[in-house]
């Protein structure tokens, strides 16, 4: 059955007892230095999601090709994408930070990867966990707000 986000009527609780499934709805952002190891990212992703279901993970948004982040995602089982840095720093950020302007073209990676990919998969998002930093790698957390689909035949 194809994924079904919440429509109004369910939101205001009158589903009629048709299934109603909801897609993962988080997305993680990424940031780090080249050659940062998988576990360094690993750790932080999982001090990011505390108190939030990793199973709602949708895809991990991330500087293009970095093998550490490639890894650490893919031992969680999630897809992988990635942004230039132009598109990166038209995305408006809480904190944005002239040092990553000057290494990466964009005054953010992790915050404006999380809500450019919570907007490409869903009608917008919001930044749930802002940037986050240990050693080499950076880590923010955004909501998408799904797009609402109707299952065919569905009674109101």
């Amino acid at each position: 059955m194809t994924d079904v986000a919440p429509d109004a009527d369910e939101a205001e609780g009158r589903s009629g007892g048709r299934p109603v499934h909801r897609p993962p709805a988080l997305v993680v952002g990424v940031g780090a230095v080249r050659g940062v190891t998988a576990a360094e990212v690993g750790a932080l992703i999982d001090a990011a999601l505390a108190g939030h279901d990793p199973g709602s993970v949708r895809v991990v948004a991330a500087k293009a090709g970095e093998p550490g982040i490639v890894a650490a995602a893919r031992e969680r089982g999630w897809p992988v994408v990635s942004y230039p840095a132009e598109i990166l720093a038209g995305v408006a950020v809480p904190n944005p930070s002239e040092l990553v302007r000057g290494h990466a073209g964009t005054p953010s990676v992790a915050e404006a990867s999380a809500l450019h990919a919570a907007r490409m998969y869903g009608r917008g998002g919001e930044l749930i966990v802002p940037k986050i930093k240990s050693g080499r790698v950076t880590v923010a957390v955004a909501r998408l707000v799904p797009h609402a689909v109707r299952v065919p035949g569905a009674a109101r």
